[in-house]
C-alpha cells in the first residue's frame, strides 16, 4: 500500500510540481487548493505525512502545525521560501519533523521525506512500559534503571538513549542515529553532548552494580 502525503501549498505551480513529483515517486497525494478547516481536512485524509508551507492565506503554517500536533502525531515537513534560521527553529519547536527551504532539489526532498517516514515507522516509547536485557531493566514510565534491588534515576535524554539500545540488543546503534532520534524528540544535542550523556549513563550503571554493559566500537556506535 502506497504512503499518502497531503500537500498544503498556496502557490498553484509549486503545488502541481510537488504533486507530480510525489506521484512519480509512487506516493498517494492529496493537494489542498483551499485552506479553510485545514486541520479537519487533514484528519479526514488520514495521511502518512504532511508537506506544509509556512506562508498560507488564512493561517500561518506554524499555527497549522500547532493545531495538527494537538490532534495527531502525523509527521510534518515544512517546505517554505522563508530561510531565516529563527523561522526554522520555530518550525521545529512547533512540532515539525523537518524544515526544507525553496527552491528545493527534488532528489533531496524525496530523500528527506523518506527519512521522516522511516523514523515515523519506529515504535514509540509508549508501546512498552519496561524493557530488560541481561538482568538490567529500563523503566520507561518511571524513567529509571534497575538491577535487582538497586535503582538509578535517569534524565529524559538518558532514558531515550537507552531505549534505542534496548530496542536492538546485540546490534550497534550509530552515534548519528542516536543524535537524530533525540533531535526528532526535540532534545537539542550534538556529538560532544552525546559523549557526556553516555559517560553519565555508564556511571549510573556502575551505581547499580553493572559494568561493561554498553560496548563502544569506534566509528560504528554502541550496543548492549
Amino acid at each position: 500500500m502506497n504512503r499518502k502525503i497531503v500537500i498544503i501549498e498556496d502557490e498553484t505551480i509549486i503545488r502541481r510540481e510537488l504533486k507530480v513529483l510525489l506521484e512519480n515517486a509512487l506516493y498517494e497525494v492529496s493537494a489542498f487548493s483551499e485552506f479553510n478547516n485545514v486541520v479537519e481536512r487533514i484528519r479526514e485524509e488520514n495521511p502518512d505525512l504532511v508537506l506544509l508551507d509556512v506562508n498560507l492565506p488564512a493561517l500561518s503554517g506554524f499555527d497549522v502545525c500547532t493545531q495538527i500536533r494537538e490532534r495527531t502525531d502525523v509527521p510534518v515537513i515544512f517546505l517554505t521560501s522563508r530561510t531565516d534560521s529563527m523561522d526554522e527553529l520555530t518550525g521545529m519547536l512547533k512540532g515539525g519533523d523537518d524544515y526544507i527551504t525553496k527552491p528545493y532539489q527534488p532528489p533531496l526532498l524525496l530523500a528527506r521525506i523518506a527519512a521522516v517516514l522511516k523514523r515515523a515507522g519506529k515504535p514509540s516509547l509508549k508501546e512498552a512500559a519496561k524493557l530488560s536485557h541481561s538482568g538490567v531493566e529500563l523503566d520507561i514510565a518511571g524513567c529509571g534503571l534497575s538491577c535487582g534491588e538497586k535503582h538509578a534515576e535517569l534524565t529524559k535524554s538518558e532514558m531515550k538513549i537507552l531505549y534505542q539500545l534496548f530496542q536492538c540488543p546485540g546490534k550497534y546503534v550509530s552515534r548519528m542515529d542516536l543524535i537524530e532520534y533525540l533531535w526528532e524528540n526535540q532534545i537539542f544535542i550534538d556529538d560532544n553532548t552525546l559523549s557526556v550523556h553516555m559517560a553519565r549513563i555508564r556511571e549510573k550503571l556502575k551505581e547499580i552494580g553493572i559494568k561493561d554493559f554498553i560496548e563502544t566500537k569506534r566509528g560504528i556506535g554502541y550496543r548492549i
